[in-house]
């Protein structure tokens, strides 16, 4: 693409990631790219080159401590996000599997170090994408958290210089190709307007940085070197997805007075914290968060959400190289409960699976090294953990001990047949009379043991099962794959996958309708309950709990108390006698 003729306006396009208005210089911060020669070595080198890789570790590790070090000038909220994925930097580059089985590569390829560091990690990332489920969400983060070790590695193999922001001027917005998660150690939210890029995407880690710094962003911006140059005046709006270059007169004053705008919105937002989720004719509407990871608390705290509508347990297993045991479970799950101070907190136990790579059960023997040739239908959820009881048996214990410090729910994933929740239930009550044979305290009513309705046969068998389970969450994000049969993250179909789709919908309604005739609580834990665009549609058919990411309470709140129960049951009624989802998404969106 040419350059464009100097002074005149210029709109690009991208993925928004996070809101807010910036304006100021641009300021370009080029990363010099790391040449690697593929190449052979002798027999009688292999040890050198190990020898090469271990310093690499060790500049690496350095490296890593030192940006660790400086999140200390960042908000409290932006340490949170950033320090836990610094700290999975730090397990990667120690005595783990990528560490053993690059230099297994030197010694038996006969490669140099820094050929064996591209050839492993990028081996190991196509294994993580290749087990993608869930929407494969989690799989790339976890994949992009491999290949960013090996870029650090091999960048100190080959003394290549690392991007710096030492000049960046207060007030500038950052244009680059692309930005790395551990660049956003090195980035002060004070002194930075705005950020874009040509590479990224809206779930990476990246992006999980930008929004954490609470710092305008737009990512993916196609021709975004081509188009601006350093000194460049620049609009970016992180809500919108543009970028502008040279904004014209009028551009810039719309920009100003949307720059306030947002200010007032989050002023608005902020207050909805302390207000109550209920629709304007008195229907209550409950509104918990999501949580990945115990570092997200504060956010949960922020966010004015009335609990944890469902705790992924992973975090406890994954990054390490022998499984926890009952007490460091229990140490845990402790913390979180007692940090909620009264609020109910919902856990739901190890859902390994298609995009959830966890060193230790595969080196400990209890999943194959080689995942399934299609895991998101093979051994995952429920499944696993049946097969291997002791596994279960430990986390349940842990669970019920840590429930004695507050209101606790026990939630089972991929659960697909009454079978399998009676199995699980036989499996509780054990675990119940051991502990009370070993004389641990657990509470007078203990937590009530629910399922993930995340499948088509699950949600048509939600009559039988609800016989059975003392609660239902509706995983909708696997609910919409497996009824339609598409990944989103897979590129050439991902325009298929929607929520929407009156097939998924009937699921919902199905589900919703059977836990209400068996007068148990049906919640929504996908991400459509943290839209609220989607809000009226989901209140309309018969849902009274959402749990969402902490970030997206306010606004559904906000949703919530702009509704009327009985608008919302009309509007619900209208949508599911139709049977094209693009007419289902006009009317959800408001357009009709």
């Amino acid at each position: 693409m040419s350059r464009i003729e100097a002074g005149a306006e210029r709109r690009l396009t991208g993925i928004p990631v996070s809101p807010g208005i910036a304006i100021g210089p641009m300021f370009g911060a080029l990363e010099p790219p790391a040449v690697v020669t593929r190449s052979k070595i002798q027999a009688a080198d292999s040890g050198a080159e190990v020898s090469r890789l271990d310093a690499a570790i060790v500049q690496s590790r350095k490296q890593l401590i030192k940006l660790r070090n400086r999140l200390a000038v960042l908000p409290e909220d932006s340490q949170a996000e950033i320090a836990p994925l610094l700290d999975a930097y730090l397990q990667m580059i120690g005595p783990s599997r990528l560490v053993r089985a690059t230099r297994k590569r030197i010694a038996e390829a006969l490669v140099t170090a820094e050929t064996a560091v591209v050839d492993e990690t990028e081996a190991l990332a196509a294994t993580i994408l290749a087990a993608a489920g869930d929407g494969g969400q989690a799989s790339r983060r976890h994949a992009e958290e491999v290949r960013e070790i090996g870029r650090r590695l091999v960048r100190n193999l080959t003394r290549t210089p690392f991007r710096s922001f030492a000049g960046l001027p207060p007030g500038a917005v950052l244009l680059c190709e692309g930005l790395r998660p551990a660049d956003a150690a090195l980035l002060d939210p004070s002194r930075l307007a705005g950020v874009a890029t040509e590479e990224g995407g809206s779930d990476g880690h990246t992006a999980v940085m930008l929004r954490a710094l609470g710092v305008p962003a737009v990512l993916a911006v196609d021709g975004l070197s081509q188009a601006a140059k350093p000194g460049d005046l620049v609009i970016v709006d992180g809500a919108a997805g543009t970028v502008v270059i040279n904004p014209s007169a009028a551009t810039l004053t719309a920009a100003r007075r949307a720059v306030t705008a947002f200010a007032q919105e989050r002023q608005r937002l902020g207050r909805m914290r302390r207000l109550v989720s209920v629709t304007q004719d008195g229907v209550a509407i409950e509104l918990q968060a999501n949580l990945e990871i115990p570092v997200e608390l504060p956010l949960i705290a922020q966010s004015g959400a009335s609990g944890i509508g469902l705790l992924r347990s992973e975090f406890m297993f994954m990054n390490r190289e022998t499984l926890p045991d009952e007490t460091a479970q229990y140490e845990t799950y402790r913390t979180v409960i007692e940090a909620m101070g009264g609020d109910p907190v919902t856990i739901r136990v190890l859902d390994w699976g298609g995009e959830k790579e966890i060193e230790a059960l595969q080196s400990e023997g209890i999943v194959p090294d080689i995942a399934d040739t299609n895991p998101a239908l093979g051994l995952r959820g429920i499944r696993l953990l049946l097969r291997k009881p002791e596994l279960f048996e430990t986390q349940l214990a842990a669970i019920l001990r840590a429930a004695m410090a507050g209101p606790t729910r026990i939630l089972l994933p991929m659960v697909t047949t009454v079978s399998e929740l009676r199995a699980a239930r036989d499996i509780y009550d054990r675990v119940v009379r051991r502990l009370r044979r070993r004389g641990e305290r657990l509470p007078d009513k203990l937590p009530p043991l629910g399922i993930m309705i995340e499948t088509p046969g699950a949600a048509l068998s939600a009559d039988a099962l609800a016989e059975v389970a003392d609660f239902f969450a509706l995983g909708t994000n696997d609910l919409t794959m497996y009824t339609l049969a598409v990944d989103r993250g897979e590129t050439e179909v991902s325009e298929l996958y929607d929520p929407l789709h009156p097939a998924v919908l009937r699921l919902v309604q199905f589900t919703t309708q059977a836990a209400v005739r068996a007068n148990i609580p049906v919640s929504v834990c996908g991400e459509i309950g943290g839209n609220p665009q989607f809000t009226a549609l989901l209140i309309g058919l018969g849902l009274r709990t959402f749990s969402m990411n902490a970030s997206s309470v306010p606004r559904v709140k906000q949703a919530v108390r702009a509704l009327n129960a009985d608008d919302c049951r009309a509007l619900a009624e209208a949508v599911m006698a139709v049977s094209d989802p693009a007419v289902i998404r006009q009317m959800v969106m408001g357009g009709a």
